[in-house]
Parts: structure tokens; sequence; C-alpha cells
């Protein structure tokens, strides 16, 4: 039998998006967190620059408005962006209240803002070079400290559990998420008045990515199949400046120490951004990861450079701490010479669709933080704008959730069904498929494509999918089967759209269609009534 809890509310990950609904909602309802490692891993504790806001009288939220635009290539939804902007403030106050140390500076004391590429203003708040472990530490002290908040580590989500997979008549609604404990193998059926996939994005879907092992595109994979629309999934960010080492894997370098004036080179030293565009360094980041992917391939080199050493050595050591210290760990020191980097994997910037109150298309099931499309992207995130978008949201989220009664009836869920698997004697065919399919996304469908390149890719996830869910209803479930099988659904998903777009606007680059086209809406795929993964529609959210 399968081991049953009952909460009001169930997040799935424990990152800002997922903790800020949390600590929102437990003064009145019972939560449940579920995370698929240890509580404090994530994409949060790993974010280095630090929140967008309009935080000086310098600044105005009309010109962070139009610098989001402008990085998301005028494809982002005016009134999302809007939304987000105009709450950007009462976020950073909530996160003070709640105890995040921001860097302060001078005598005045003032919060230290600084400026990342695509914006025209210093407006982001930090905490040295370490803002995601800040946010990530504070807010995981107030949840534990919580009587409300209950954590459950150690868990992957399996699926969201609906009225309509249960059987059960009028309107739709989620009730529910079946889970593996990792720690004795067990299924366990977790009961929720509400349902939230906070779980982050599906980088992982690559095979070099700064994501950590768990952005593997869990919740976008389980909306999309309890019947959600997604969007915009060809627009996956590649960080331009991720360490180069072997033993780092893919440590990511702070886009604010370009913003501090670090200077990419190639081997022989030349610098090379300002021929790509006149903001050289604070180009946005698809430019920049396009430039360093081009000047890669042109002089067969496995990196570029990126010096800061220019600067006085106690201001890097003052301002970029945590990055110093790690990179002398690899035998790199960054006040006295250039560090190799190259780009990765680093956000995806489409997701579930919902609306300004983070709700999907079911009702009761809601998608914060990289899970989610809002329309705040667009084609190309603006630096620092994602951990506003994870506050912002979930505290939207939250605002709606207090509407409805706390006291829902909860509905009966049956036990996880085992009876017909058997334990996998051929785990190499996970192991097989894993690889195949995180080297034929980045060689096919990654910073650049072309239509051959994403024909080729679309052949092998249909061929992956069969064996998977031939897989899948055979044998007992396991953590790497259940990833696998949400990444060869996002890879999908991630095609499909590419295929869909003629032309190239922001993270999007194909060589069949360089230009870009003067009028243009997000890509929107609906997945048919009968969990088909089969229809695709281009279409305005």
């Amino acid at each position: 039998m399968s081991r049953q809890y009952h909460h009001d509310i169930v997040i799935i990950g424990a990152g800002a998006a997922g903790l800020t609904l949390a600590l929102e909602l437990a003064d009145q309802y019972r939560v449940a967190i579920l995370t698929k490692a240890d509580i404090r891993e994530g994409s949060t504790l790993y974010a280095q620059g630090g929140v967008a806001a309009v935080l000086s009288e310098k600044d105005t939220i009309e010109s962070h408005i139009k610098d989001t635009i402008g990085a998301g290539v005028e494809l982002g939804n005016p009134d999302a962006i809007r939304f987000t902007v105009e709450n950007s403030k009462a976020s950073i106050d909530w996160l003070i209240d709640q105890g995040v140390p921001f860097t302060r500076y001078g005598e005045s004391d003032e919060y230290h803002l600084t400026k990342e590429g695509g914006h025209s203003h210093r407006r982001i708040i930090h905490s040295a070079d370490a803002t995601g472990l800040a946010i990530s530490k504070t807010l995981i002290k107030n949840a534990s400290n919580h009587p409300n908040i209950e954590f459950f580590p150690n868990r992957v989500a399996i699926d969201v559990i609906t009225t309509q997979k249960l059987g059960l008549g009028g309107q739709n609604r989620a009730v529910g998420m079946y889970a593996l404990n990792l720690d004795d193998d067990a299924t366990e059926v977790f009961h929720g008045n509400f349902v939230s996939l906070a779980c982050g994005g599906s980088s992982k879907v690559y095979l070099y990515t700064s994501n950590p092992d768990t952005a593997s595109g869990d919740g976008i994979a389980m909306a999309w199949r309890a019947g959600c629309r997604v969007a915009n999934m060809e627009f996956n960010q590649f960080h331009p400046t991720c360490l180069y080492d072997a033993k780092a894997k893919t440590f990511l370098i702070s886009e604010a120490v370009r913003g501090e004036g670090g200077k990419l080179l190639l081997p022989d030293g030349s610098p090379f951004m300002a021929k790509f565009d006149s903001r050289a360094e604070l180009a946005p980041r698809d430019i920049v990861a396009r430039a360093i992917d081009h000047e890669m391939k042109r002089l067969g080199v496995r990196h570029v450079w990126l010096d800061i050493s220019h600067k006085d050595s106690d201001f890097i050591r003052e301002h970029f701490p945590t990055l110093y210290k790690r990179c002398l760990e690899y035998g790199h020191d960054m006040t006295k010479g250039p560090i190799p980097v190259v780009p990765a994997a680093h956000y995806t910037c489409g997701g579930v669709v919902v609306d300004q109150h983070s709700l999907t298309d079911i009702s009761h099931l809601y998608a914060v933080g990289e899970t989610a499309y809002t329309g705040l992207h667009g084609a190309n995130r603006l630096a620092s704008n994602s951990l506003l978008e994870c506050i912002v949201f979930a505290r939207s989220a939250a605002k709606h959730i207090k509407q409805f009664n706390a006291d829902l009836t909860h509905v009966s869920i049956p036990d996880w069904d085992e009876s017909q698997v058997t334990d996998s004697d051929e785990d190499v065919v996970i192991t097989h498929n894993w690889q195949e399919l995180r080297r034929f996304m980045w060689d096919y469908v990654g910073i650049v494509r072309t239509n051959k390149r994403l024909l080729r890719a679309k052949h092998r996830v249909d061929l992956l999918q069969s064996e998977i869910h031939e897989f899948y209803a055979n044998y007992k479930i396991s953590n790497d089967l259940l990833e696998l099988r949400n990444l060869a659904q996002v890879a999908d998903l991630i095609i499909r759209s590419a295929m869909s777009r003629k032309e190239s606007r922001g993270l999007h680059f194909t060589l069949d269609y360089p230009n870009k086209l003067e009028q243009s809406q997000p890509t929107v795929l609906t997945p048919e009534k009968k969990g088909q993964e089969t229809k695709r529609e281009v279409s305005a959210v």
C-alpha cells in the first residue's frame, strides 16, 4: 500500500518560487514541500547575480519595461512585463522583511545596485556574488521554523493527480501528486486541495548545463501530461560564461563580472565582442553566447577567455568573493589573469502557460518560477529578471489561493499500482538513452539550429519516447527512469517548438531562417484531450 499524506497545498520544489509561495500561505494553510534531493539543492542556490527591480530614483518602471521588452525581442507579453516590474519593489521589500542580507555600501549604508547585460540602469540588488544562496538560506530557515510547513526531501514527483484522471465529474482540478520516495523506493500519495509546480527548468536536456542535476523539466512534462499548454519552448538560454574545467563541470561565472568590466578574449588575447554588438560584453546573453560559439567554431578551440584582472585585486575579491575562491580551487586566479569560459544551457524561457495568478489550464494547479511561462521573458530572459519573476508570481499565486476555502473535501486517491511490473534487468537502456538524448539535443537543437538538424532530432526523440514508454509500462520506476521520461518529453516539446518557428529571434537562431519576421507570436503547444502529445499550434497566449 502507498503511504498517504494530506495537506492543503502540495508544492514541488524548494527554490525561491516554492518557498515564497509556502511562506505566504503557511499562516492559513498546511503546506507540504517535496524536493528531489536535499531541501537546499536547486537552481536558486546557484544564482549569483541578483534580483532586478526599480529601486533607484534614477531608474523608472518604464525603463525596466523597455529593457525587458528589448531583451525579449518584442515577444514578451506587455501586460505580464508591466505586472512584474510594477511589483518589483514590493517583492524586494518582502525579501528584506524575510531577512535576506543584501549588500550595502558607503557611509549612507544604502543597498548596492549593480548593472548587467541588457539593463540601462543599475537596478540589480544582490548579496555579494551569491544572491541565490542568501535568498535560499533565508527562506529555508523561515520555512523550516514554520509549524504549518512540512518538508519531504528525496521525493521524485511522478505525475499530477486530477479529478479527470480519477474519472470524476465536474470541473477538472488538481487534487494531489504521486511521488517516489528515494530513501526506500516506496511510492507515496500526496493529497492537496492545491498543487504547485515549482521545480525549475529543463536545461539538463542538454549535454552541458550550468544547472544542478535536478533541472530535468519535471514540472513542464507533468503539466503537459496532465493536459496543460506549454509555450516558447524553443527559447533556451545558454549562459555565455561557464568555467571551462573538467573538475568544475560547468561552474557559472556571473554576468556581473562582465557588468563590472570583464572582457571576453580570444586565445591570442584580443577582444572580439565589439565585432558582434555595439554593447560588446554588455549585450544580451543570446548575442554573447552566439558570438562565443561562432569564434570557438571558427578557430576550432574549446573555450575563450574572460578577463577582469585589469581591475584592482581588492575590488575583485570584494565584489566576487565566491567566484574568486571557487576559481582558485581550480587553479585560476581572477586577479592575475583571464579564466577559461564556455557557453552552457542555463535557463528555460518557455514553460507551462499560466495567467498573472500563476494558474495553469487546470483548476487548482499552479506553476511558478522557471517551470512557468508567464510571458515575462519573450524570446530571451533579461539578466536577473528570473528571481524577480519567482517572487512576484509566487506572491500573486498565494493571493489567488487565499480566495478559496481551505476546507475543500479531499477526494479518494488510489494507491500506486505496481501489480503488473517487474524489476528491470536492463538499466543500461536508461543509461544509453540518457546519454544519447542529451548529446543529440546539444548537437542538433543547441545554440545554432537548422531544419535538417531539427528533423534528425525529431526522428530520434520519437523513437526514444517509444522505448521509454515501453520501459515505463513494464518495469518498476526509478529516479533515472522518471527523469529520462520527463527529459524526453521536454526535448520533444523543444524540438516541435523550434521546428514551428520560421525565423531567428532571440535565443532561437536557425541558419535556414536567419532573419526576424516583422510580426511574430509566442509558440503555444496544446496536448490533445486524450493525452496524445501530437497536436501543435502557433498562436498568441
